[in-house]
Order: structure tokens, then C-alpha cells, then sequence
């Protein structure tokens, strides 16, 4: 096996394993599914359970789909979508850096993740192994074009933000 093949396996256990954890986070950590609504609800999202239990599903799907090598450019579309719903809603206000919660982290995923959809989930995938591999602008076109589009339509039909109150 060439040393380039490990790179995009180790990309896709991290990023997998990473989006597995904020899955579970939202679906068990501190607040469970109702902490997770009421973030979603302050964000300017209506439904918020129904936000909370999306971002669970689309979050760990991702994650398992990454870890496994299984229709890479959908996973990875997930991966895009959910870091832009967080970086426009949650970070783009305070600015670049994560220490100040700024979106610097969900870029970073959001395009390791488009990276990843161009190059492809390697050899020791169950894409490369069932022969469905895409990569190359189709890889990279359908994650971003996904991913933008779900975010799109997310937006449109679920954020409804408060207006700001008179100074």
C-alpha cells in the first residue's frame, strides 16, 4: 500500500470519529436533546427538538458513513452542511478564532471534509472495495453542492431569527 492511501483514511476515522462525538454530545451530553432544542431555538431555528434530533442523526450518520468509506461525497456533503448551519448561526458573529468562538474550527472541518470528497476515502474503504468510488470534481462538486443546498434549505424553511431591539 502506497503512504498516500493512509492519508485519507486517517482523515476519515478523525473527522468520522469527531462528528460521532458532537453527535452524541448533542443527543446526550449536559442538556440531552431539550438543551440541544433550546440552543438550536436561540440560534433563530423554529422546532428546535426537530433541529436537535436532525443535527444527532446527520452527525453521527456522517461520522459512521466517514469511518466506514461509505458513499464518501454524501458523507461528507453532511459534514459541510452541518459546519455551515454552525458557522452562519452559531460562530460567523464572533469573528475567526475558536477561542473566542469564532467559526476557525468548523472551516477547518468543513473543508477537510470537501478535501476529502475530491480525493476520494482511499483504498481501505467499503467505496473503493463495492467499486463506487467518486472522486475528482465529481467527488468534490456533489459534497459541496449537497451540502450547500441542505444548508440552503434549512435556512430557508427553519431559521427565523428575532429582530434586534430598538436601541
Amino acid at each position: 500500500m502506497d503512504v498516500t492511501e493512509v492519508a485519507p483514511t486517517l482523515i476519515r476515522l478523525v473527522v468520522g470519529a469527531t462528528m460521532i462525538a458532537h453527535g452524541l454530545n448533542h443527543w446526550l451530553g449536559g442538556g440531552r436533546i431539550a438543551g440541544t432544542a433550546r440552543w438550536f431555538a436561540g440560534l433563530g431555528l423554529r422546532n428546535g427538538v426537530l433541529q436537535a434530533w436532525a443535527s444527532v442523526v446527520a452527525e453521527i450518520g456522517a461520522g459512521v458513513l466517514l469511518i466506514l468509506g461509505l458513499a464518501t461525497p454524501l458523507a461528507c456533503a453532511a459534514v459541510i452542511a452541518v459546519m455551515l448551519v454552525a458557522g452562519l448561526l452559531a460562530h460567523r458573529a464572533n469573528g475567526f478564532f475558536v477561542f473566542k468562538e469564532g467559526y476557525e474550527y468548523v472551516l477547518v472541518l468543513a473543508v477537510v471534509a470537501l478535501a476529502l470528497a475530491f480525493t476520494g476515502p482511499g483504498r481501505l474503504s467499503i467505496d473503493h472495495a463495492a467499486g463506487i468510488t467518486v472522486t475528482g470534481w465529481a467527488g468534490g462538486v456533489i459534497a459541496l453542492g449537497a451540502g450547500v443546498a441542505s444548508t440552503t434549505g434549512l435556512l430557508a424553511l427553519f431559521w427565523r431569527p428575532q429582530p434586534e431591539p430598538a436601541a
